[in-house]
């Protein structure tokens, strides 16, 4: 054997017996730790059940609950509906539509992202051509006013439905009227 053969093989002897001495494993017996154990504090019955612990909520959160979110939830959780009625065979907004409007008109723009979809609708009397008029009649009269109240018209447009999503069958004044539906 050379020396420089014996040089070599007395390295890979070193070599495999550190790896081998890195790879072994001594267990050591493990501290003994005396376990925590908290001091039991005597329950006191006070009839009262518990009560759960409310977290305090974010400004945003806070706003999400006072907005109702930019859903069709949140629309009528806010504005009280997501419809207005009309009176017989008309398109014209009662005071009480105008009401409502103002309140969707304020939801509408805290949501600006929010785009709507007005549906007209009409109860069923009538044939079904003229009802299908009358609804668009109601959807556009709903869109202009909240047009006229600073929505933007790209964010609304308008179907009638006619007499055929009746809300309440028989219940004619349930019937006419327009809804926005949130997309």
């Amino acid at each position: 054997m050379t020396f420089e053969r014996l040089g070599k093989n007395i390295a890979l002897l070193s070599a495999a017996a550190f790896i081998l001495a890195a790879c072994s494993t001594k267990e050591t017996p493990p501290e003994e730790v005396a376990p925590v154990v908290a001091p039991v504090e005597e329950a006191v019955n006070t009839g009262v059940p518990d009560q759960p612990v409310t977290p305090e909520l974010s400004a945003e959160e806070l706003e999400m609950q006072a907005w109702g979110g930019a859903t069709q939830t949140g629309l009528t959780k806010y504005a009280g509906s997501d419809r207005v009625f009309f009176a017989y065979d008309s398109s014209d907004l009662t005071d009480e539509g105008r009401a409502m409007l103002g309140k969707q008109f304020q939801w509408l723009m805290h949501y600006t992202r929010a785009r709507v979809t007005i549906e007209g609708h009409c109860d069923e009397r009538g044939t079904r051509e003229y009802n299908l008029a009358l609804g668009d009649r109601r959807a556009t009269a709903v869109k202009n006013y909240l047009i006229a109240l600073g929505v933007p018209a790209s964010r609304l447009r308008t179907i009638s439905y006619g007499k055929e999503r009746p809300a309440a069958p028989g219940e004619y004044a349930q019937n006419r009227r327009g809804v926005l539906v949130v997309q």
